[in-house]
């Protein structure tokens, strides 16, 4: 029994969080990691992108909840992500027309573009700021949990409880699908096998008619779509707050290196190995040994190797050493 509810514990406060923030990590990874296998350069506004897509996801939730709208047990940010994923599906093509485009003729070393985009990601994030403030915004309705712990302790008689947020079982579900769809596209569709032409032999690709503008154009609105969907679920899950945005660049990066610039797949995987050492790392993991150790060995400190505070530090240590050991990543990158 003392097991039983030492493993509670571990799902309660490591388990299913990192499953939630992989999640939503793996979802912005892909973005990241579609920008660089098809568009050959690193989207260091990505970070931002998902803090636009997010805030435009407030905006409309603080509207549709002063008229009434709602989504029942369901956040209202659902209604509301449609509408911000076209926004910031117009910003990106915009901000291609406008700035990409010209360095693309040009043929410019991705160096150039990397430069570039840390231009438009201080842009961004001046915009978003500017426009709904530097502090914390809370925009969740609706059911706040599927199971609670007080429910969880009467139905199963454990000491420990666990409960389960409706924002993360949402975000499970939610990029299970979104996952999926991408992974067809790619597969299964036109649009998408140009898409991988495009990215495995761009000479070749042009060769054999592909339109580099429309491959361009529907990876913009792709990337949107991803980026505005998980800072939505990211932002439910915690808070929205436009600097943590700038702050996840570093985890994303991460997720998509690890798992293999430009490989969907590493991407996905990536995530969740950058959330669950996050997660493992910052714990402390006392109330966990409480349970699994004999009474004579339990520990008197909180057994915690870094505070929630260095988390970031964590995906900075990942990021270094699969770069001096496996530049490539766990599933080889740059090829979709």
């Amino acid at each position: 029994m003392e097991i039983i509810n030492a493993l509670v514990v571990f799902a309660n406060f490591v388990g299913i969080p990192a499953i939630a923030y992989g999640s939503q990590l793996a979802l912005g990874a892909l973005g990241v990691t579609l920008v660089y296998g098809v568009l050959r350069f690193s989207n260091f506004a990505h970070g931002d992108t998902m803090a636009f897509g997010t805030m435009i996801a407030v905006l409309c939730t603080w509207w549709m909840q002063s008229v009434g709208i709602s989504f029942g047990p369901l956040p209202t940010a659902l209604l509301s992500l449609p509408i911000a994923i076209f926004a910031t599906a117009l910003l990106l093509v915009a901000i291609d027309r406008m700035v990409y485009r010209f360095y693309r003729k040009q043929k410019s070393a991705p160096v150039i573009y990397l430069i570039v985009s840390l231009g438009v990601m201080f842009i961004m994030n001046g915009l978003v700021r500017f426009i709904i403030g530097p502090g914390d915004q809370r925009f969740f309705d609706g059911q706040r949990f599927i199971i609670s712990v007080r429910e969880f302790k009467a139905l199963t008689g454990l000491k420990e409880g666990l409960a389960i947020k409706t924002t993360q079982g949402l975000t499970v579900v939610t990029a299970v699908i979104v996952v999926v769809i991408l992974f067809w596209f790619l597969n299964k569709t036109r649009t998408g096998k140009s898409m991988r032409a495009f990215s495995d032999n761009e000479d070749l690709a042009l060769l054999s008619g592909i339109n580099p503008e429309r491959v361009v154009l529907v990876t913009w609105l792709i990337v949107a779509a991803l980026a505005t969907i998980a800072g939505v679920l990211y932002g439910l899950d915690k808070s929205f707050k436009p600097f943590v945005y700038f702050q996840l660049l570093l985890p994303l990066f991460a997720s998509a290196i690890v798992g293999g610039l430009g490989n969907p797949v590493g991407a996905i995987a990536g995530g969740f190995v950058i959330a669950f050492s996050e997660v493992t790392v910052t714990y402390a993991w006392k109330k966990v040994l409480v349970y699994a150790l004999p009474d004579n060995l339990e520990p008197s400190s909180l057994v915690q190797l870094l505070t929630t505070d260095y988390k970031f530090a964590v995906s900075f240590v990942i990021l270094v050493i699969v770069l001096l050991f496996r530049p490539t990543g766990l599933f080889r990158g740059k090829a979709l």
